[in-house]
């Protein structure tokens, strides 16, 4: 495929400059394994990694849902770009100077609205942070959030600012600045009058502005300074900004992500701001919204474990609670921070301080196990010996039970057996342990689906997975000789010349063909130069399918002539079978003469087939 209006000399500069495993390093957690980087897939959900990346190909694969591709290709998939778009986004992080046209008219128009629409929330940010600063009417607001304990250097660092309650401030605003209103409403900035003309969306509130993964501003959380309502108010979900797939402060949480593999997930961004302050800067929040399978895919590209800090209040445990299964089905390792006495995080570190948030808190986070029984023993009355009973009899069918490793059931069968020792014994808790375990693998095995709290896995009632089908002879030839045409001329050039595009694979044919004309165009191989090239998301996959899984062990000239007669042997024998077929269909006519010479056609064709 043509990389359409794109100068070559631009792709091939994004690919020369942008190592693949730096890139991908932003959104995935990365450990080395031999030659190549494994991590857990940003695009499906798994716990152990099956994601690949290759530095010195510069290249990726994931052999759990099949995704692959090069440096361009990831941008496209993990940020929603098309194929121009992330080689501008590429670029402009290189500073590498760029101008071509790869959008339709109607592309265009929507990339510059956007891009319009980005600048009205930068401008508003900024706006609102210096009216904060600066004004008279900004003061309350300011003597209150230094009353709430946030410094100038936060407000600073989290551009904090503050809406005031004038109508149409940021509308004056914008007509000076000459920004389209029409545009600003889109954005959510603004809004119509009935009557004509625009009002401001947000008005005396303390403001903080929402970014992206790339820090622009694209949205806005609002509060009071009073108890009018609603207290707090995000912008609406618009074209830039969704909900379910924004974390605050992701942006500047990233680089201390990476750094110990742990994200500290909070309800919202005061909590985030007071947590950064603590000194815990791999705070993020769901800004008040529900936690989605889009967040947890997005922290996973990042962590590997998460620490939930949720209000200590019933709403904010039972959140976390409702929370675990999704986190957990995504992979991830989670602790649970335990808040006291209902507090939240902000209200903590202003009563506590730092460094017993830090330590206390955020490092003394219970695993999951840990916090299940917790949050169990709530709904029952622990001064009635029946409901004590109750609890134990719960929480060992509903949490010990479903917990895999027999140290772990044991660790949590001791600490309730030594704490309620007058209820039961250890030995008696362990042998209802084992027959509750014992009961439900009876049901897996025989099929049974009902539900069980920590049963998370359905059984069809078969004994085993099907063997994977065995590839034809003729697909191994074309994936190794492919492989070794990826990185040699040479080779390449004898293929087009004795198979051109005479593949079986239809895939393997257009996959030869690009290599044919990338070569035809000066190019050297170049794996990661080669695939961006195709611009086809099913090609791409298979090419680094053949570049990850195949060898070039044992190549030498033998071997590739064993490879294209295998190939020209099975295109061989397909067209004896469709002779036979022609063959019998004349028979069945009544056309002996013409079903006698199409059997001398078979026999010529299997003799060919015996001297190869």
């Amino acid at each position: 495929m043509s990389s359409g209006l794109i100068p070559e000399h631009i792709i091939e500069a994004v690919l020369k400059h942008h190592d693949i495993v730096e890139v991908i390093g932003k959104y995935v957690h990365l450990s080395k394994l031999g030659r190549n980087m494994k991590g857990l897939c940003p695009f499906h959900s798994e716990k152990s990694p099956s994601f690949n990346v290759n530095p010195e190909k510069q290249i990726y694969k994931c052999f759990g849902c099949g995704v692959g591709g090069h440096v361009i290709r990831f941008i496209q998939e993990i940020e929603g770009y098309t194929f121009g778009e992330a080689v501008r986004h590429l670029a402009e992080e290189a500073n590498i100077a760029f101008a071509w046209e790869q959008q339709s008219p109607e592309q265009a128009e929507r990339q510059q609205e956007k891009e319009q629409i980005v600048g009205g929330h930068e401008f508003a940010a900024k706006l609102y942070h210096y009216i904060l600063n600066n004004s008279a009417e900004g003061k309350p607001a300011l003597d209150y959030l230094r009353s709430r304990g946030f410094t100038d250097s936060l407000i600073e660092t989290f551009q904090i600012g503050f809406a005031p309650p004038h109508w149409d401030t940021l509308v004056q605003y914008f007509v000076k600045r000459e920004f389209s209103l029409p545009l600003m409403e889109k954005g959510a900035l603004i809004a119509a009058k009935s009557s004509g003309g625009y009002v401001d969306k947000f008005r005396n509130r303390i403001m903080f502005p929402i970014r992206d993964a790339r820090g622009s501003v694209i949205a806005f959380a609002g509060r009071t300074l009073g108890n009018e309502q609603p207290k707090y108010l995000n912008s609406p979900e618009t074209a830039l900004f969704r909900k379910s797939r924004v974390l605050y402060n992701m942006h500047a949480a990233r680089a201390e992500v990476k750094r110990t593999n742990q994200i500290v997930v909070f309800e919202g961004y005061a909590d985030v701001i007071k947590a950064w302050s603590a000194g815990v800067h791999n705070s993020v929040a769901t800004m008040g919204t529900a936690l989605t399978e889009e967040h947890a895919l997005l922290m996973r590209r990042s962590a590997e474990r998460i620490v939930l800090c949720y209000d200590g209040d019933d709403a904010g445990q039972s959140a976390a609670y409702k929370n675990l299964g999704l986190l957990e089905k995504a992979g991830l390792d989670i602790k649970i921070a335990m808040l006291p006495n209902k507090l939240d995080a902000d209200d903590y570190v202003e009563t506590f301080g730092a460094d017993r948030f830090r330590k206390e808190i955020i490092e003394g986070a219970v695993p999951t196990e840990k916090f299940r029984l917790l949050h169990l023993r709530r709904n029952f009355n622990m001064q009635d010996n029946e409901a004590k009973l109750r609890y134990v009899r719960t929480a060992i069918r509903e949490v010990i039970a479903g917990i895999e490793s027999p140290t772990g059931r044991e660790h949590y069968l001791k600490e309730l057996s030594s704490e309620f020792s007058a209820i039961s014994s250890f030995e008696t808790m362990k042998q209802e342990t084992n027959e509750i375990r014992e009961q439900e693998q009876k049901k897996r095995r025989n099929g049974d689906n009902n539900e069980f709290s920590w049963n998370t896995v359905r059984n069809d009632g078969t004994d085993s997975s099907p063997l994977p089908k065995l590839k034809p002879a003729y697909d191994k030839a074309e994936r190794h000789l492919l492989y070794v045409m990826l990185q040699d001329k040479d080779v390449t050039a004898l293929v087009q010349e004795r198979l051109g595009d005479a593949f079986n694979d239809e895939a393997h044919a257009a996959l030869a063909a690009y290599l044919y004309a990338f070569y035809a165009q000066g190019f050297e191989p170049d794996a990661s130069r080669y695939m961006a090239t195709l611009q086809d998301d099913g090609l791409e996959r298979l090419a680094s399918s053949i570049l990850m899984t195949e060898s070039d062990q044992g190549i030498n000239d033998q071997v590739i002539e064993d490879y294209l007669r295998q190939i020209h042997k099975h295109r061989q024998q397909q067209a004896i079978e469709r002779l036979v077929e022609e063959r019998i269909a004349r028979e069945k006519s009544g056309d002996i003469i013409g079903a006698a010479r199409i059997e001398l056609e078979i026999l010529a064709l299997n003799g060919k087939l015996q001297k190869r």
